[in-house]
């Protein structure tokens, strides 16, 4: 199975890092955010990734492109006049990563139609460039599978910033809606499982992945939620960036379930 990573908005909102580099690109702990988000997916077993990139997308190319010569102890020998290169060790993750430019102004549904021939018409996960979470992908999937609907989006009581979800006793989400005075329901933070009819659901590039497709999926009946209770934090800000910096550099992160 693909995870599909959202990757290509301007970050607006922490602008003093994103004029520099794509959102997803900003380092916690000297490492990318969506470097953390693929981790936590890798340790699940899930290793073949689809980028959806979009502002400064070349970014992120690069750092593919050199990332195994940044994970490897390397002894460069000229001594018989030619440039000879000699890998000692490495320690970069067995990934396969597709990026794919999504367009600059492209709305995030519209990211997704765009990768439709990346995805063998396979279920995949999909979630955000730009949060962290200890989410147990293994049990979100049972889940999705178990329940056979189309949709499955990991919810969140995190206040009262985002767009909420009204949720019945079966986990089916009746509602997907915009956020209203006095909400106190549960939030939509990515790390989704989508079957592959689903992007036949997102018209154009215009489209907004949270608006008609998961609206119209939930009034099907076809949209469910897998409920976390563990830890999650989006990285919108540079305050929150600074308190996700703090939490790695004591060797607190929650998110970090993987090994060394």
């Amino acid at each position: 199975m693909k995870a599909v990573i959202l990757a290509g908005g301007f970050g607006t909102r922490i602008s003093e890092e994103s004029q520099f580099k794509p959102k997803p690109m900003v380092e916690l702990g000297g490492m990318p955010i969506l470097w953390h988000i693929m981790k936590l997916y890798g340790h699940y077993g899930i290793n073949e990734f689809v980028i959806c990139a979009g502002y400064k997308q070349h970014v992120i190319k690069e750092y593919f492109a050199d990332y195994f010569l940044h994970t490897s102890d390397i002894t460069y020998d000229f001594t018989h006049g030619r440039n000879e290169m000699i890998v000692h060790y490495n320690t970069s993750e067995p990934w396969k990563v597709t990026v794919v430019d999504t367009g600059l102004n492209t709305m995030t549904g519209g990211r997704v139609k765009r990768i439709r021939d990346y995805m063998d018409n396979e279920p995949f996960m999909l979630t955000y460039g730009d949060g962290v979470a200890n989410i147990n992908i293994q049990e979100l999937l049972d889940f999705h599978r178990a329940h056979g609907k189309m949709v499955t989006i990991s919810a969140y009581n995190a206040g009262q910033r985002f767009g909420v979800l009204d949720i019945d006793g079966q986990g089916r989400i009746t509602e997907f809606r915009e956020k209203t005075q006095g909400d106190g329901n549960m939030i939509n933070i990515g790390y989704m499982v989508c079957q592959p009819e689903f992007i036949d659901y997102i018209q154009n590039d215009s489209t907004v992945l949270e608006k008609e497709p998961l609206e119209r999926v939930a009034k099907e009946g076809q949209l469910m939620a897998y409920k976390h209770t563990g830890f999650w934090q989006c990285m919108d800000t540079m305050r929150e960036k600074e308190q996700l910096e703090k939490m790695w550099a004591a060797g607190r992160a929650p998110w970090k379930v993987w090994e060394d």
